[in-house]
């Protein structure tokens, strides 16, 4: 009886025993091959840390070397809520000083919401951390961090526990971290701010982390995004369990590539001088808008661009549509400066020489219907003096002897109805249709700038073409990329695009501008004292929904000097003046504030020929017309 009890407990032992191993073999197995790549995967989270290095964006320059955009390492101030316990009030206290963020705010923050994303809170390894501050100095970062260390609790820390030693250690060690970050500076405020653009950041989700970029929402900033960002790198390593990286067992080590520097043909201090004329002339005539540029037509480059009202990039509540860069954005009827294209085109085919006389009907001529307006009556005139008085009849007479598809494709060969292909965002085409879409009446109303829309950059372009023997340049803007060390990467040179008119015609056309800047002429005010200017005055009547709106007005004048050597073509363009609203009124004296400083600014040396080649020494009277 005993030995049947004996063996019962004994069998019964065995099984008790057999299950259990074979449930640890189970579990074995379970471990080892059904949850293995589970596993592995969970012990790799633990250990294993990808740390994306985010490249320093490249920095704008201008021509001369001066900062216009840069970047400045900045820390992301993160918190680990988990490592905190119930230590948020105090915490909180010691650190909202530095973050200059509300007591209580800082401690709802730091408090664990476990399964919940909130704004600008990321899930990582299944506990939260969040994003305490951004754009913080270095500096502060150091001073949070000894905060952190230096936290005390009014404790004996030597009675308690080894877990919570453990827990305050890694408290002050690891429950508030940074992230390195960097933040975009505009040294120089709203110079050239629509050039220069401003930016934004992006949040790309990378493994367990969140990669931050900055990226170009405007100008130059967009354009030259993939130049300027760079390629980020990252670093695959093991760390222990107090988050210490183990060197030994790191895997990859790829070094960031920093974006390129962006250095400009915009000269700040070129820049400036039209900034400030601007400015001063926004204050006088309240205009609407007003926008300047300044080129070297013998190359294209741009030295100065500029649209008023500006933004400062650094301060992102300036920023509205009506700061756009309203050069290559903006379209307009030009007026009478387009009358350099067909006066230049006829010269060009022979149709007309400068002495060659028309009949300006007394500002009225009748023509498909309509009447043409000169702003004051003429009798005869030559083709010279039509360019001087502004003629529109005259200059619808000479496009009418050129013919439409002639007159066509000298606009279109002056670039119009086409982008520049300058390197900034957002550039129009402007509006030249097709002789078939023409009406009867565009002959001659398409010559006095009427029924064509150009931008502000399209009308400087053509006149740098006649500044420059009749070559169109491709406006310049970028003069190079280069390594933050200075070694060049790419140099950008002056791109001919065609000769539009011959040298011949082109001399005959620049005579002609030279008329205009003086007693004689629609801009008196634009004369220099020290060169001659060859340049052209435009006043058209606005169009809003298709009509024209009397009372609002475009003014502008383009110019370039000395007349004979061209080292400068500027446009002024004035939307809605008041206090006048002629071009030459207007925009002339403006042209030549920047001018006269610019001349100076460069060292340009005077026109030799000044006394005997201009009529400009000798202004008395100012007569404001077209």
């Amino acid at each position: 009886m005993t030995n049947k009890k004996q063996i019962r407990r004994a069998a019964l032992l065995l099984a008790c025993l057999g299950a259990a191993f074979a449930g640890l073999g189970y579990r074995l197995v379970d471990l080892q091959i059904l949850c293995h790549d589970e596993l592995r995967e969970r012990a790799e989270q633990n250990t294993q840390r990808e740390i994306w290095r985010t490249p320093r964006r490249g920095d704008i320059l201008d021509v001369t070397g001066n900062i216009l955009a840069t970047s400045v390492p900045v820390k992301t101030i993160c918190a680990d809520p988990s490592l905190i316990g119930n230590l948020q009030p105090v915490v909180a206290h010691a650190l909202a000083p530095l973050l200059q963020m509300n007591e209580s705010d800082l401690t709802i923050r730091l408090t664990p919401r476990i399964g919940r994303n909130d704004k600008g809170e990321t899930v990582t390894n299944g506990l939260h951390y969040v994003r305490l501050a951004k754009n913080i100095p270095e500096d502060t970062w150091l001073k949070i961090a000894a905060t952190m260390s230096d936290l005390t609790f009014g404790i004996d820390e030597k009675k308690l526990s080894r877990d919570n030693r453990a827990f305050l250690r890694n408290l002050r060690e690891h429950a508030v971290f940074s992230e390195p970050d960097q933040m975009r500076v505009y040294p120089n405020g709203a110079l050239a701010s629509q050039v220069i653009g401003f930016p934004g950041k992006e949040e790309t989700p990378v493994g367990d982390h969140v990669l931050a970029q900055i990226v170009g929402r405007d100008g130059i900033e967009l354009s030259l995004q993939k130049q300027l960002s760079g390629v980020a790198g990252w670093k695959l390593t093991e760390v222990d369990r107090r988050q210490r990286e183990l060197v030994a067992q790191r895997d990859e080590d790829v070094h960031a590539r920093n974006g390129l520097d962006v250095v400009l043909t915009i000269d700040a201090a070129v820049q400036h001088i039209v900034e400030t004329a601007l400015a001063e002339a926004l204050q006088k005539h309240t205009p609407k808008s007003i926008t300047g540029i300044v080129m070297r037509p013998s190359t294209g480059e741009i030295l100065a661009l500029a649209s008023l009202p500006n933004y400062d990039p650094n301060q992102p509540n300036t920023i509205t549509p009506e700061t756009r860069d309203r050069v290559i954005t903006d379209v307009m009827e030009p007026g009478s400066t387009f009358k350099i294209v067909v006066v230049s085109g006829a010269l060009n085919n022979g149709v007309v020489k400068l002495t060659d006389q028309f009949d300006c009907e007394h500002g009225h001529f009748a023509f498909a219907g309509r009447v043409l307006h000169d702003a004051e009556p003429h009798g005869i005139l030559n083709v010279e003096e039509i360019i001087t008085k502004s003629s529109n009849i005259g200059a619808a007479k000479i496009g009418i002897q050129l013919g439409a598809q002639n007159l066509y494709d000298y606009a279109w060969n002056y670039g119009f109805g086409q982008r520049t292909g300058i390197p900034l965002p957002g550039e129009a085409r402007g509006f030249l249709y097709p002789v078939k879409d023409w009406s009867k009446v565009s002959i001659a109303q398409i010559p006095m700038g009427h029924g064509v829309a150009v931008t502000r950059l399209q009308m400087l372009y053509a006149m740098g073409a006649i500044a420059n023997g009749g070559w169109l340049m491709r406006p310049m803007i970028v003069n190079r990329l280069q390594e933050h060390d200075g070694s060049v990467v790419q140099r950008y040179a002056p791109e001919r695009i065609r000769q539009v008119i011959s040298p011949k015609a082109d001399a005959e056309i620049i005579e002609a501008l030279k008329t205009v800047p003086t007693k004689q002429g629609t801009a008196p005010d634009a004369a220099l004292k020290n060169y001659v200017v060859a340049g052209k005055t435009g006043t058209a009547e606005k169009v809003e929904h298709g009509a024209y709106v009397h009372g609002k007005y475009v003014a502008s004048f383009i110019g370039f000097f000395p007349a004979d050597n061209p080292q400068l073509c500027i446009s002024v363009v004035m939307d809605e003046p008041k206090e006048g609203y002629y071009g030459g009124q207007v925009c002339g004296p403006v042209f030549r504030d920047i001018a006269e400083r610019c001349a100076s600014y460069l060292n340009i040396p005077p026109d030799a020929n000044l006394a005997t080649n201009s009529p400009a020494l000798a202004v008395e009277s100012r007569q404001h017309k077209f």
